[in-house]
């Protein structure tokens, strides 16, 4: 028997926030994936249980005690435009639960079937993206970013309805909070100020508790989510990870990276990469990922106004002083990212130097669209001196010449690090990973999954990207970017 140890705080919030909903059943349900040292983590007991059990709880098909389904309402800006009711279409919550460190986590089905705010879809998922989602979360745990995770895999032995006939998949997900800024707008356009300030209580007990008892507790919560926001941003931006759909109601109130659908992590760089395939103007390009950050958080501020303070003009400037703050919290963020990367220790180059530096290099990188990993992974291989490793690298730009120019200026900035060339590399290969959840390997797992129902691919993926930062032998294949017959230039929703 399964054990969770719910204790369901949100469904005690009221159906205004929520409907009550119950998973719909499926035909098949076949185990593809168990996260079973997550479970550990979060103190639940699946001793003894069998595959076919966790098939079913995982699928939706059996409820484990303490459960309470419910989809959580939500609004959002949905590229730039608003709209006032959009909730879990095809999510349900379970309930959520103090972990073995104490944190208390949500647990979500994703896939599950129609809920009140399906709009006429039919809440299922494909295979495909559940098993994109499950790869790419636990990637991004392990390269160390605050980001949702993945407990279960299960396919459906259904099919669903796309543009053609697709194998269906549930994903199990969990976080430290589903609620979103578009949470806030679903209240705010309704001029529920009355839920606004329940939720936000809601979320500073649950995710902030530091601010409890604080003398002006939403302030510091708004403040406290653009500085997680702005860390996160930049943590995406230095591992050429693109969201691809950065829509408020994708944006987690809790600072995790939330809703894989058309993300990406860069093959070959180019400042205004896109993949998402209804991206059509680039408004979540990687470059301008940090700027919808700020668009989105000022969107939450919006909400909050009522809150800050009594007269609209003075919670007009408590909102304002606090968003003007991100732009510094995101750089300094960015800089010593960057800077960790390169193998430059802060203080010791003047801050200017070291940003153009850094910008050259994407500059150049930009010109070759040079493998974004692949160039980092090489850099911290190499010595302050020329040697034969050059050539690794230098291999990677079509523009040579412009990279040696660049090269030279950052060889002569090492000089001036504390470090001896070992220390300094391996400092750099922390930071820098070998194995990237590459589109074309994803797409390859896939496609053997829903073409042959053979998961051996996706296993053995999953398997490489536990551990990053660490040349695996046998495993160099995983390294290499896509030949060009195997370039994925287009990811999706997987709505």
């Amino acid at each position: 028997m399964i054990h969770i140890p719910f204790d369901n705080q949100f469904a005690r919030l009221g159906e205004p926030f929520f409907a009550k909903a119950q998973p719909a059943p499926v035909a098949g349900p076949t185990l593809i994936k168990f996260n079973h040292a997550l479970a550990r983590d979060l103190g639940m007991s699946v001793d003894g249980v069998t595959d076919e059990e966790l098939a079913d709880v995982f699928s939706g098909n059996t409820l484990p005690a303490g459960a309470e389904p419910l989809a959580m309402a939500y609004a959002g800006h949905q590229f730039g435009h608003f709209v006032p009711q959009l909730g879990d279409g095809r999510a349900l919550w379970l309930g959520e639960l103090h972990s073995a460190s104490g944190e208390r986590f949500d647990i979500q089905l994703k896939g599950s079937g129609p809920t009140a705010f399906s709009r006429r879809g039919d809440g299922r998922a494909a295979l495909g993206p559940v098993l994109r989602e499950y790869i790419v979360s636990e990637a991004m745990h392990r390269l160390g970013v605050p980001t949702t995770r993945a407990l279960a895999a299960v396919a459906t032995g259904e099919e669903v309805a796309r543009e053609r006939p697709l194998p269906g998949g549930v994903i199990t997900r969990v976080a430290r909070s589903f609620i979103r800024v578009g949470t806030f707008e679903y209240f705010a356009a309704r001029g529920d100020v009355d839920s606004v300030k329940k939720l936000a209580d809601y979320v500073i007990a649950r995710n902030y508790p530091e601010l409890a008892g604080n003398e002006k507790p939403y302030e510091a919560l708004l403040a406290a989510v653009i500085s997680r926001q702005a860390r996160l941003i930049a943590q995406w931006m230095g591992l050429g990870f693109i969201h691809g759909v950065m829509n408020t109601d994708n944006m987690s109130i809790a600072g995790e990276t939330i809703d894989y659908g058309p993300c990406a992590f860069m093959d070959g760089y180019s400042h205004q990469r896109v993949f998402s395939s209804i991206d059509h103007t680039g408004r979540y390009a990687y470059n301008s990922q940090p700027g919808i950050g700020l668009w989105n958080l000022i969107r939450l501020a919006e909400t909050l106004l009522p809150l800050l303070a009594e007269a609209p003009d003075d919670a007009v400037t408590v909102a304002q002083t606090n968003l003007d703050a991100y732009k510094d919290q995101y750089e300094v963020a960015w800089l010593a990212g960057m800077c960790a990367k390169l193998g430059l220790t802060p203080g010791v180059g003047a801050d200017d130097e070291d940003r153009a530096l850094i910008a050259g290099l994407l500059d150049v990188m930009n010109e070759s669209e040079a493998d974004f990993t692949l160039t980092f992974h090489e850099l911290s291989r190499l010595g302050a001196e020329s040697s034969t490793r050059d050539d690794n690298a230098r291999r990677l730009f079509a523009r040579p010449d412009q990279y040696d120019h660049w090269l030279v200026r950052w060889r002569g900035r090492l000089k001036r690090e504390p470090q001896n060339d070992a220390a300094r590399q391996a400092d750099m290969q922390a930071v820098n990973p070998v194995y990237i959840p590459r589109n074309h390997q994803i797409e390859a797992a896939i496609r053997a999954a829903e073409d042959r129902e053979d998961y051996s691919v996706f296993h053995a993926l999953n398997a490489v990207l536990q551990n990053p930062y660490v040349e695996q032998a046998g495993n160099e294949r995983y390294q290499l970017p896509p030949a060009p017959e195997e370039v994925v230039s287009k990811t999706f929703c997987g709505t």
